[in-house]
C-alpha cells in the first residue's frame, strides 16, 4: 500500500497503541494508528472479538465507520503470546473475523469466490503443508517432536480454553464439549480416547473444558510435550469444536468431526455436526491451505522489518522452534575456552542460560539437572552433543576470536569425521528426496552466496596477481593438525603430499597453491617451505573466491574450499573424504565411505549443509534466523565491530602461537 492509499485506523485497545510487533505489522499493512474520534473515511480497529472490542464497535456505530478486525495468524510464535512472544503474522480482516460464522469474513470470501486454481499457488500450498508437517509447526510450538506419541489407534479429542471467542461465535458451550466426548466414545466403542489440552491450559493461563476427573480407563490426556502432528499421525479419528487443530488435522489427512462452525468447516473436508448452509463449495486441502495460509494472513519479517511471504515467515518460525526445542531443557557446556562462552550463551542460552563446567563435573552437572551436555567437536569425550562452527561462519577468522554467526549441533557425530556417521550425513541422504520448493530455495541460496562472493570467513584480502595461462588447478592448503585431516584422510594427509600428487597427476597444468589463512597468520601449523618448487603460483592473502573463479579445477584433501568451488560450478577432486564427497558431485580418489550411497544434486547438498544443519543467529536482532539473513548481514557488512579486546588478544595469539591449545 503506497502513501496515497494509507488509511487512518482509530483504536481503543492498549495492545494496538503500544509500540510493539502488532502495531508495526498493522502500520506496514498500510494503516496509521490514531486515537480519538474517527473522521470521515477512517476505520476503527478492534482485536477480534476480545473484551475490548465493544469499545471500538460502539464508536464505529456512532460515527458510521467501517471496522477492521485484527487477530493472530494461524502460525503465531514459539511460546504463547501471554508469555511474551510476539506474532510473526496477523489476520487483518475488513469484513469480520474468521471464526465468527455470523459474518462472511475476508477469508470466507477468498474460500468462496477466489478460483484457487493457480498452479503455482497450489504448489506453494502443497509444499507449505509438507513443511509444517515435517517441521512440526503449529500455531504455538513449545513441544518436542522427539517425544513419541502413544501407540496408534486412538481417537483424538481436542479441548479448548473456556469462553474462547470462537466457541461463543459457533453457538457452542460446555455442553457441546460433553456431547463431543460422548460421540467420540460411542462412534468408536473399542478405541482409547486421548484428550489434547490447549497450550494455555497446560501452563495455567486459562481453564479448559475437560479436567483430570474426566479421565478413565478409556480416556486419558496427552503429554503436553508431544507434537500435535505426531498425535494426529496415530489417531483414527479427530473430534473438535472449533480448534485450529481441526484445520491441521485436515492437513494431516483426517476428515475431522466438527461440532462448531470454524473457518475450515463446510468445504467438504470435515464431518460437520452443525452445518453452515451457505458454504456449499468443495475444496481440496491445497485450496483451503492456500486461502487460509498464503492469501489471507499478513506475514512479518523481523530481521528486515518488512512484510513478507508465507514461506519467509515459516522459515523464521522454523528456526525459532528448532532453537527452542534444542535448548528448552538447558545446556551444560564442557571444557569451553573463555572466549567461546559468550557466543555459546547467545546461541543456546534461552530459555535457560548455559552453564559451564570442566572435566567429569560437566557430565555430573548435566545429569543432576536434567540438562543436555555439549562439547566442542575436537574435545575428547563421546558423552555429549558436539558443537562446531558452521560453513558460513563470520567476517573474520575464528583464530582471531571473531564470534561465529553459525554453529552446528550434532548428536550423531560431526561433519568432518568420516570414520562414523553424522547428522549431516543423514540430512544429505534424506535430501535426495526433497521437494521442488525446497530445492528452489537452495538454488536461490546458491545464487545469493555466489553473487555476494561469500566464503566461510569473508576476510579482507589482496587482489590476485596475474596468473599464467593454461588449465589452472587450485590446491588449498589446510591446517596440519586440523581434525578433518586426522579423521577425513588416509593416504594423503598433509599439504606437501597433496601438492606432490596434484603436480604428478596434472603435469601440464598451472598449479596454484593457496595456504590456509590461519597458517599464513602464524596461528596454526601447516606451512610448506618448498611450496614454490611444486606450485607455479603461491597465493598469499588471497580471496578464496577470486582464486576459485580463476581456476578450472580444485584438488583438495578435505578443505571447505572444495565445497565453495562446487557452488561455483568447478570440478572438484577429493583426496580425502570431506562431507561433500561420496555423493556423486566430486571426483573421489580416497577410500570411499560405504555409508554414502545416495546420489544427490548440488541444491540438495546445499539444503542439507547450509539450511538444515547449522543454527544461525542474527547479530542485529539477536534472534535465531534463517541462513538468508546471515547472507544479507555479511554482504551488507551489517555486523558488530570487533572490540579492542578481540584485536589485542588476537595479536597476543600470534606471539604465543605455539601455545594455541590454550584458546582452541
Amino acid at each position: 500500500m503506497n502513501e496515497q492509499q494509507r488509511q487512518n485506523l482509530y483504536v481503543y485497545n492498549g495492545g494496538l497503541l503500544t509500540k510493539g510487533r502488532v502495531r508495526r505489522i498493522v502500520e506496514l499493512a498500510g494503516y496509521d494508528i490514531q486515537i480519538g474520534t474517527p473522521e470521515e473515511g477512517a476505520l476503527v480497529g478492534v482485536w477480534g472479538q476480545s473484551p475490548t472490542a465493544p469499545r471500538g464497535e460502539a464508536m464505529a456505530a456512532i460515527k458510521g465507520a467501517p471496522i477492521l478486525r485484527i487477530e493472530d495468524s494461524f502460525l503465531r510464535s514459539v511460546r504463547l503470546g501471554r508469555d511474551g512472544d510476539p506474532p510473526i503474522g496477523l489476520n487483518i480482516d475488513n469484513r469480520g473475523v474468521h471464526f465468527d460464522p455470523k459474518t462472511r469474513s475476508d477469508l470466507e470470501i477468498i474460500l468462496t469466490e477466489n478460483p484457487l486454481d493457480n498452479t503455482a499457488l497450489l504448489n506453494r500450498a502443497r509444499a507449505g503443508i509438507e513443511t509444517l508437517k515435517s517441521g512440526h509447526l503449529s500455531k504455538y510450538n513449545t513441544f518436542d517432536p522427539a517425544i513419541p506419541a502413544p501407540e496408534p489407534g486412538y481417537v483424538l479429542v481436542i479441548d479448548q480454553t473456556r469462553k474462547d471467542a470462537s466457541i461463543k461465535a459457533s453457538g457452542a458451550d460446555s455442553n457441546t464439549f460433553r456431547e463431543m466426548l460422548f460421540y467420540a466414545q460411542t462412534e468408536h466403542p473399542t478405541a482409547q480416547i486421548i484428550i489434547k489440552t490447549h497450550p494455555e491450559t497446560m501452563v495455567g493461563h486459562r481453564e479448559g473444558y475437560f479436567k483430570q476427573k474426566d479421565a478413565s480407563e478409556r480416556i486419558s490426556f496427552s503429554d503436553p510435550n508431544i507434537s500435535p502432528w505426531a498425535l494426529m499421525d496415530g489417531a483414527i479419528a479427530v473430534y473438535t469444536v472449533s480448534s485450529q487443530m481441526g484445520f491441521e488435522a485436515i492437513m494431516a489427512g483426517h476428515k475431522p468431526v466438527v461440532f462448531g462452525q470454524p473457518f475450515y468447516m463446510g468445504w467438504g473436508l470435515t464431518d460437520d455436526r452443525s452445518p453452515l448452509q451457505r458454504r456449499q463449495r468443495v475444496l481440496t486441502r491445497a485450496q483451503l491451505f492456500a486461502g487460509a495460509m498464503i492469501l489471507y494472513p499478513t506475514w512479518y519479517d523481523p530481521f528486515h522489518d518488512r512484510l513478507c511471504s508465507f514461506e519467509e515467515a515459516v522459515a523464521t518460525l522454523s528456526v525459532a522452534a528448532t532453537a527452542w526445542r534444542d535448548d528448552y531443557a538447558g545446556w551444560v557446556a564442557a571444557d569451553m575456552r573463555m572466549w567461546k562462552r559468550k557466543p555459546l550463551q547467545q546461541f543456546f542460552g534461552k530459555p535457560k542460560p548455559v552453564t559451564f563446567a570442566e572435566g567429569k563435573k560437566a557430565k555430573t552437572k548435566a545429569d543432576k539437572n536434567g540438562r543436555r551436555l555439549m562439547r566442542w567437536a575436537n574435545a575428547p569425550g563421546d558423552d555429549a552433543i558436539l558443537v562446531e562452527d558452521g560453513f558460513i561462519r563470520s567476517r573474520g577468522l575464528g583464530a582471531n576470536l571473531v564470534a561465529p554467526l553459525s554453529l552446528v549441533l550434532d548428536d550423531t557425530g560431526i561433519y568432518y569425521d568420516a570414520t562414523r556417521p553424522s547428522l549431516l550425513e543423514d540430512l544429505i541422504d534424506a535430501a535426495a528426496k526433497l521437494d521442488e520448493n525446497a530445492l528452489a530455495r537452495a538454488e536461490a541460496l546458491i545464487e545469493r552466496i555466489t553473487d555476494a562472493r561469500l566464503s566461510k570467513y569473508n576476510v579482507a584480502t589482496k587482489p590476485l596477481p596475474d596468473l599464467p595461462k593454461g588449465r589452472r588447478v587450485l590446491v588449498p592448503g589446510q591446517v596440519a593438525d586440523d581434525a578433518s585431516i586426522r579423521l577425513g584422510t588416509s593416504e594423503v594427509s598433509d599439504n606437501l603430499t597433496l601438492l606432490e600428487i596434484t603436480r604428478k597427476a596434472n603435469p601440464a597444468a598451472v598449479i596454484i597453491y593457496k595456504p590456509h589463512p590461519d597458517v599464513e597468520a602464524g596461528l596454526r601449523p601447516g606451512k610448506v617451505p618448498n611450496a614454490a618448487e611444486l606450485a607455479d603460483v603461491v597465493l598469499t592473502s588471497a580471496d578464496p573466491i577470486d582464486a576459485i573463479d580463476a581456476v578450472d579445477d580444485v584438488w583438495t584433501m578435505t578443505s571447505l574450499l572444495g565445497f565453495e568451488a562446487l557452488l561455483r560450478g568447478k570440478k572438484v577432486t577429493c583426496l580425502g573424504t570431506p562431507f561433500y564427497a561420496g555423493w556423486g558431485l566430486t571426483d573421489d580418489r580416497a577410500i570411499p565411505v560405504a555409508r554414502r550411497v545416495a546420489r544427490v544434486s548440488l541444491p540438495a547438498l546445499v539444503h542439507a549443509a547450509l539450511i538444515d544443519y547449522p543454527r544461525y543467529r542474527d547479530p542485529v536482532t539477536g534472534l535465531p534466523c534463517p541462513v538468508e539473513v546471515i547472507v544479507d548481514r555479511i554482504e551488507n557488512n551489517d555486523l558488530p565491530k570487533l572490540g579492542m579486546f578481540n584485536r589485542s588478544l588476537a595479536k597476543l595469539q600470534g606471539v604465543f602461537a605455539s601455545y594455541a591449545y590454550l584458546w582452541r
